[in-house]
């Protein structure tokens, strides 16, 4: 490592400025990490009221579907007359550099696409459910992603803080420490010399 360091000063003065760099660069790695710790955290605990919300949603959805079944009959080619919505659209926001994504999706107005006469309430009640259960579902694929890009941000976070912290400041510090021994010693020698010049005059 000594070969590959020319001890000048300006050599100096240039390690210390890029071990300031990296120190402030370590800083704003943990800052950023526990930003977007706050922000996964945060994301967490809607996830599981989430889950719980679609699990109640579900059943009760099924349970009305089972009841339509009882009442009609097998309700397959009734179902087959619903059309299917995939209005979604995403865009990302981005935090602390990491992109979070966010899904539109327009709630859209319930249109009965079946027959009145051949249905009764209890397929409209299951197919409300059901339109219940696709936003929930939606809103935890957003939550869900969101979590796991954070996450994945938190852990290169935490790898870049580390390489900084245990790789390159200790590399930066022997650095300066070699450069300003050579120096010194340098200095000394100068010092010497030029004392042994005074007492020759």
């Amino acid at each position: 490592m000594n070969s590959q360091i020319i001890p000048t000063k300006g050599n100096l003065l240039n390690i210390k400025k890029s071990y300031q760099l990296a120190k402030l660069g370590q800083d704003l790695m943990e800052r950023k990490k526990n930003i977007l710790m706050r922000e996964m955290m945060s994301l967490l605990d809607d996830v599981a009221k989430i889950r719980d919300e679609i699990s109640e949603t579900y059943k009760r959805a099924y349970r009305l579907l089972q009841d339509a079944n009882i009442t009609l009959g097998i309700v397959g080619d009734i179902a087959k007359a619903v059309p299917i919505d995939n209005g979604l659209e995403v865009s990302y926001m981005s935090v602390m550099g990491v992109d979070i994504p966010k899904i539109h999706h327009e709630k859209p107005q319930i249109k009965l696409s079946y027959g009145l006469s051949a249905t009764n309430s209890k397929f409209d009640q299951a197919f409300k459910a059901f339109q219940d259960v696709k936003v929930l579902t939606i809103k935890l694929a957003e939550i869900d992603n969101s979590a796991y890009r954070l996450a994945n941000g938190i852990r290169k976070s935490q790898k870049r803080a580390n390489a900084l912290k245990n790789i390159v400041m200790p590399d930066l510090e022997y650095k300066v420490k070699f450069i300003g021994n050579v120096l010194e010693e340098r200095e000394r020698e100068e010092f010497s010399r030029m004392k042994v010049i005074k007492n020759r005059k």
